[in-house]
C-alpha cells in the first residue's frame, strides 16, 4: 500500500511537470493549474499510474495488450477525475468536446491514445528504474504527505466550489 501511494504522489508531480510542458508547448490560452492550490500535483496522472502499474503482471508479456488495457486505465481515471470535478467542486479543468471521439467532453481517443504510448515506456523502463529509489524512501513520510494532500485537496475543492470556476488557482510558470 505504501508503494502505491508513493507512485501516486510521484506520478501526480510528473503529471504537473508535463501540464506545464504541454501548456508551454501549446500555447495553451487557458493557464490555469490542473491540479491543487499549493501542491505542484495532478492527482488524475497518479491515478492513472497506479491503475497502469496494478495491472496484472501477464498483460505485461504483450505490449499490445498491456497498452490496450494501460488506455482503459488512463481513461477512466481521466473521466472519472472529470466527473468527480463537475459534480463535486463544480468546475471543469479540461474540455475535449472538440476533439473527435470524445466523451462528454472528458475523455476523447487522441489522448487514450496518448496514454496507451505513454504506458509502455512507464511499465516497461521509467518505474523500473524508479522502484529502488521509491522503495529507499521511509515510509514514516507517507502519512504527513497524505494529511497535507488532504488538506490541500479540501481547501482546494472548497475555493473552487466558491469561486465556481479555475481561474482561483494559481498558475506557476
Amino acid at each position: 500500500m505504501i508503494r502505491l501511494l508513493w507512485i501516486f504522489f510521484l506520478y501526480s508531480l510528473i503529471g504537473f511537470g508535463l501540464e506545464l510542458l504541454f501548456a508551454r508547448a501549446t500555447r495553451a490560452s487557458k493557464r490555469d493549474r490542473k491540479c491543487l492550490l499549493f501542491l505542484p500535483l495532478c492527482p488524475v496522472y497518479g491515478l492513472g499510474a497506479v491503475l497502469i502499474l496494478s495491472l496484472p503482471e501477464a498483460l505485461r508479456q504483450s505490449p499490445w495488450l498491456l497498452a490496450a488495457c494501460a488506455a482503459l486505465c488512463a481513461t477512466g481515471a481521466e473521466y472519472g477525475t472529470a466527473f468527480f470535478y463537475e459534480r463535486v467542486w463544480h468546475v471543469r479543468f479540461w474540455d475535449y468536446s472538440a476533439l473527435p471521439l470524445q466523451l462528454h467532453g472528458r475523455v476523447c481517443l487522441p489522448f487514450s491514445l496518448i496514454w496507451a504510448g505513454l504506458s509502455l515506456p512507464l511499465v516497461y523502463w521509467l518505474q523500473p528504474r524508479l522502484d529502488p529509489l521509491l522503495a529507499a524512501l521511509p515510509g514514516l513520510l507517507v502519512l504527513p504527505l497524505c494529511l497535507v494532500f488532504l488538506a490541500d485537496s479540501l481547501m482546494t475543492g472548497n475555493l473552487l466550489r466558491r469561486a465556481g470556476n479555475t481561474k482561483a488557482l494559481i498558475w506557476y510558470g
